[in-house]
């Protein structure tokens, strides 16, 4: 019989004893969805690092930070199921710890701050202070001569809140949920409001990339997020964040 393997590539929550912190926790789902490492990535309010795991240790420190405190990577791991036994072979199933094994992958989550342009930094891997050779973009420290690599932030979080308001224009008693991204894509909302079902809610695409709709709702406060080409995704528009009873992140906005 053909060897059939199932690999699921997951993070151990144990921070003493595999490394994911709780910081890191809340971006497991596409943590897991990554399948090598490569260039830095944006993702909601923060920047995710990859590098193979090739290398014994890998840190990053920040010029924001004056390079005072190195970030070190963690493991990325993932499970291997043995293979199905040969027919007429089978023994009686007994309960077996899961293997861990290497996926291949080290990672960095870093939730940058709020109003920061731009990301200035530099690796250290097996102890030598390097750019970074995922990311092209670097510039010169015309004070120390040093060159660091450099990375866009988008400004989606103000740093005053409550100048910006979570509550779009529309009609009293409705909320209007706007998201821009890649044109001709399937955009739906779920949230408190209809018990996270991420299909009953598709926005319309008003012009190429540009996605909203108005929804009917009580006075009353509401947690929400997007479904964006099959993943979660908290409203880039919308600053108040919170925690849902899952332990997920979601956006919040009020009605009156």
């Amino acid at each position: 019989m053909k060897r059939f393997v199932l690999i699921f590539l997951f993070i151990i929550f144990s921070s003493s004893l595999f490394g994911l912190d709780q910081e890191s926790y809340r971006f497991l789902d596409h943590l897991l969805a990554i399948k090598k490492a490569g260039a830095p990535e944006l993702y909601e309010d923060a920047v995710i690092f990859t590098f193979p795991s090739t290398s014994r240790r890998v840190g990053i420190a920040f010029a924001h930070e004056g390079f005072s405190t190195v970030h070190w990577f963690k493991k990325l791991m993932k499970t291997e199921n043995p293979p199905e036994p040969t027919p007429g072979t089978e023994k009686k199933k007994t309960a077996t710890n899961p293997v861990y094994i290497d996926s291949g992958i080290l990672f960095f989550v870093y939730e940058f701050p709020e109003g920061l342009k731009e990301l200035r930094y530099r690796l250290i891997i097996d102890g030598l202070w390097v750019t970074d050779p995922n990311n092209p973009n670097y510039r010169m420290d015309s004070s120390t001569g040093i060159v660091h690599s450099v990375m866009s932030l988008p400004e989606i979080y103000p740093i005053d809140y409550e100048k910006r308001p979570a509550i779009y224009s529309a009609p009293a008693g409705s909320l209007r949920f706007m998201f821009d991204g890649d044109p001709g894509q399937r955009v739906t909302v779920a949230g408190t409001f209809n018990n996270w079902d991420p299909f009953m809610y598709e926005l319309t695409e008003n012009y190429p990339g540009h996605y909203e709709l108005v929804l009917p709702l009580s006075p009353g406060t509401y947690r929400y997020v997007f479904y964006y080409k099959g993943e979660r995704v908290l409203d880039p528009n919308n600053p108040r964040k919170v925690y849902t009873r899952e332990g997920q992140t979601a956006s919040e906005a009020v009605v009156k």
